[in-house]
This record gives C-alpha cells, sequence and structure tokens, in this order.
C-alpha cells in the first residue's frame, strides 16, 4: 500500500499529447513467482469450489492470459476508457483487482492526479499486486484493500469504477446493491466498465459459443481434463448473466448511458455512464 497521503496533480506525458498509450505487461513482468496454471490438469475427485487463494494467485496471471480471449485488448480499451473519464482529485477503483495488472497500466496513461483504489477479496492476491505496483507508489496515491464486495465496499469521490470479470462472482441476491452503490458513489459523468462472461439468450448459440471458448482454450495449451474440472469448480461460483440483464440491471441503478464496447461470443464489456 502506498505511503503516499494525497494525490499527485498534473497528466501524463501521452494526455498532453492528446493520445492514450498503454503498452502492456508480460504475464510476469513485477511478479517473479508467476508461474504455467496446471491446477487442473490431474484427474482428481471431489473437486472443490474454485477459490482466489495462494495457490490461485500463484499462476493467475498465466491463467487469465490463456483462458480469456483479447485479455490484452480488452485491458487496452478499458485504459483508454479510463484515462478519458479519469479526474484529477478524485479516485478510480479497480473492484476485483487481483494482482494488480489492470492498475499498473492505467498507472500509464490515467493522470497522477487520480488516486487508486484496488479491492479484492483475497490477501494473497493482493500480496502479489503490491509487488508489482510497488516501483509505481512514490509517483500516485494508490491503496489496496481486503474487502468482500458480497458484503459492503464504501465508494466515493470516484470518476471510474472497474469491474473486470469481477460482477459474474457477486451473488446474484447482491448484484443490484452493489451496482447502486458504485453508482452512488461515482461523481457526475462518472464511469462504471464492467467486463463480464455472458449466456446467449438462444440455447443453440450459447452451446456453440461456450465450444469455441473451449476450443480457444484447447488452443492455448488446456487439456480436456483441465477445461472439465476448472468447469465443474466454477459452476456454484461464477454465475454469468445474458448481455440485456447486465445492461437492465445498470439501467436500472440509474446510469443514463450503457453500451457495449467489446464481444467475443460469450464475453462482453460495457460502459456504464452516470
Amino acid at each position: 500500500m502506498s505511503k503516499n497521503k494525497g494525490p499527485v496533480t498534473g497528466e501524463t506525458k501521452s494526455q498532453r499529447e492528446g493520445t492514450t498509450k498503454v503498452t502492456l505487461l508480460r504475464s510476469d513482468e513485477g511478479d517473479k513467482e508467476t508461474e504455467r496454471d496446471r491446477i487442473f490438469l490431474e484427474p482428481e475427485s471431489g473437486l472443490l469450489d474454485f477459490a482466489f487463494g495462494a495457490k490461485t494467485a500463484s499462476v493467475f496471471d498465466d491463467m487469465v492470459s490463456r483462458s480469456v480471449p483479447f485479455y490484452g485488448e480488452f485491458q487496452r480499451m478499458t485504459c483508454e476508457l479510463a484515462a478519458d473519464f479519469a479526474v484529477p482529485g478524485t479516485a478510480l477503483y479497480d473492484l476485483g483487482c487481483a494482482t494488480g495488472t489492470t492498475l499498473r497500466l492505467l498507472h500509464e496513461s490515467v493522470a497522477p492526479g487520480v488516486a487508486f483504489v484496488g479491492v479484492d477479496n483475497s490477501d494473497e492476491m493482493l500480496g502479489k499486486a503490491r509487488d508489482k505496483l510497488r516501483s509505481i507508489e512514490h509517483e500516485r496515491q494508490i491503496e489496496l484493500v481486503l474487502g468482500d464486495l458480497n458484503q459492503r465496499e464504501v465508494i466515493k469521490n470516484s470518476s471510474v469504477v472497474i469491474m473486470l470479470l469481477t460482477l459474474q462472482f457477486i451473488r446474484p441476491l447482491y448484484r443490484e446493491r452493489v451496482i447502486k452503490e458504485i453508482y452512488d458513489g461515482l461523481n457526475e459523468n462518472g464511469c462504471l466498465i464492467v467486463v463480464e462472461k455472458i449466456l446467449s439468450g438462444h440455447s443453440l448459440l450459447n452451446r456453440l459459443f461456450i465450444k469455441y471458448y473451449y476450443d480457444m482454450k484447447r488452443r492455448n495449451g488446456y487439456s480436456d481434463v483441465e477445461i472439465s474440472q476448472k468447469r465443474e469448480a466454477l459452476e456454484n461460483v461464477l454465475i454469468p448473466y445474458r448481455a440485456q440483464e447486465n445492461v437492465e440491471l445498470l439501467e436500472a441503478s440509474g446510469f443514463r448511458h450503457v453500451d457495449q464496447f467489446f464481444r467475443w461470443y460469450n464475453f462482453c464489456a460495457f460502459i456504464a455512464v452516470k
């Protein structure tokens, strides 16, 4: 966690030049202990539900880069959008910040006068994030918070809130409350950026999209055993909505503009403006 007490004012060079430049990190940059994801490699019986503990944290960067389609591209797009909405003197929240990859990338394009707050319910993930962000903590106010979004997290004086593959892990019973609290904590013209795994409303297309997704995972080196066992482990943990259900959830909370800015089969990214 940064020891800086106040935001640093000013703009990044790319903003002064009217452009947003994002250089994607290698999956192991800033974390020399990152390993290849082999969590579900061996057949096991009685698999437990998926958890974001030490075992997952140690391979998380490799896991998402191989499991999430166009992971680098939607990170880049998120940084572009955040840079244009982030206002100096306000806070940018990354809810479900995991190992801090998004915050580290955002630092390159978001004005230094914007404070960063990363929230995650895994202390092991936050430990990785602290390592990844240590090199920039003297340049920006950064706070990493251990918190469970299923409970309650206070958002205040924010111009940008980001939830990348996070909302899907919040229990459906609490999602409406979580989004409304984010809305209330955003300043006028602030934005919420959400990237989610989604369902299709058409059963045939839903099956095809999932098949194409598993084909992608095979191309990235995952075996059928790994794909099957991870699917079972996630079954009661990751609960996706249809794209329209996510839009309706955002609109019902008060957001006046909601749009999609990325779509790949059963993955979708949304931006909602207050």
